[in-house]
C-alpha cells in the first residue's frame, strides 16, 4: 500500500524526505493502531515531496479503516484529507463538523489565518483532457477545470478555492488565458482587512468567495444584487488541495 518494496535495500539515510515518511507510517502500522495520531507529518517536506506523500495517506485513509487525528496547519491538506474538521483556536474548540461546511465558514481571525479564506467545493469527475493534463468537474458553481486529477470518470472530488485567487468582473472578459470563468451575483460583501473586502458571489447552485481591494469594490460599485464574473486561473487549484 505505501509502495515501500523498492526501498528495501536501501539505508535509512539515502531515504528522501517523502520516503522518510512513508517508512514511518508502515512502522506504525506494523502495531496494528486502534488510532493514528498524525501530528504535521508534511511539515517539513517541500512541495514536491508533500505531492509524493499525499496519495499514501489517502489509501491508508481509505483502505486501512484505523481512524486518523490528522493535526496541520494546512487548509489544502485538511480539505484533500478530512471529512470532519475541529479548529482550534486559543486552545478552545472554535467550530466542529464536516470539511467543506467547517472550512467555509472560516472566520479570517481562525487559526489558519486570513491566507486561506476561501471556498471549498465538491464535485464529479466529467472528463479528462489528457493533451493538457486537465480535468472538467461538474460542481454547484457550475463547471470548473482543474490541472492534475487522476480520478476516473464520475468520482467526487473536493477541493479548495482561495479568495485571493478570485477576480471578479462586471463584464464577461474575452482574450484571457484563465480557464474558469462563472456568472454569478453579489450576494454579501464584509471586511476582511485594513484595505480589503471578502465579496460572496452565487454562482449556479453555490456560492464563491473573493477577496478584493476596497478600492477595487468602490471602482466595479459592487453590492448585493450586482452581476458579476467570477475569474479562477486553473493552476490556482493545483492537486494539492483537491482530494476525493
Amino acid at each position: 500500500m505505501l509502495g515501500l518494496g523498492a526501498l528495501f535495500d536501501r539505508r535509512p539515510r539515502d531515504l528522501s524526505g517523502g520516503e522518510q515518511s512513508r517508512v514511518a507510517i508502515g512502522r506504525a502500522l506494523l502495531a496494528s493502531p486502534r488510532l493514528l495520531l498524525m501530528d504535521e507529518p508534511l511539515a517539513s517536506l517541500d512541495d514536491a515531496r508533500k505531492r509524493e506523500i499525499l496519495p499514501y495517506i489517502e489509501r491508508l485513509r481509505d483502505e486501512t479503516g484505523v481512524p486518523i487525528v490528522y493535526v496541520s496547519h494546512s487548509v489544502a491538506e485538511v480539505v484533500r484529507l478530512a471529512t470532519s474538521v475541529v479548529v482550534l483556536s486559543a486552545g478552545r474548540v472554535a467550530a466542529v463538523g464536516p470539511t467543506a461546511a467547517v472550512i467555509g465558514a472560516l472566520d479570517p481571525a481562525a487559526a489558519t489565518g486570513p491566507a486561506d479564506q476561501g471556498t471549498v467545493i465538491e464535485g464529479v469527475v466529467a472528463g479528462h483532457d489528457d493533451r493538457f493534463g486537465l480535468a472538467s468537474l461538474a460542481t454547484p458553481l457550475g463547471a470548473i477545470v482543474l490541472p492534475g486529477i487522476a480520478a476516473p470518470q464520475g468520482s467526487r472530488v473536493r477541493f479548495h478555492i482561495p479568495a485571493r485567487d478570485v477576480t471578479l468582473a462586471t463584464e464577461r472578459p474575452h482574450g484571457l488565458s484563465a480557464l474558469n470563468i462563472l456568472d454569478g451575483e453579489v450576494t454579501a460583501l464584509r471586511p476582511a482587512d485594513a484595505v480589503s473586502d471578502d465579496v460572496t458571489v452565487r454562482c449556479g447552485e453555490g456560492e464563491i468567495l473573493a477577496r478584493l481591494t476596497r478600492r477595487s469594490v468602490a471602482a466595479l460599485q459592487l453590492a448585493p444584487g450586482t452581476r458579476v464574473h467570477a475569474i479562477v486561473k486553473a493552476v490556482a487549484l493545483d492537486r494539492g488541495a483537491a482530494g476525493p
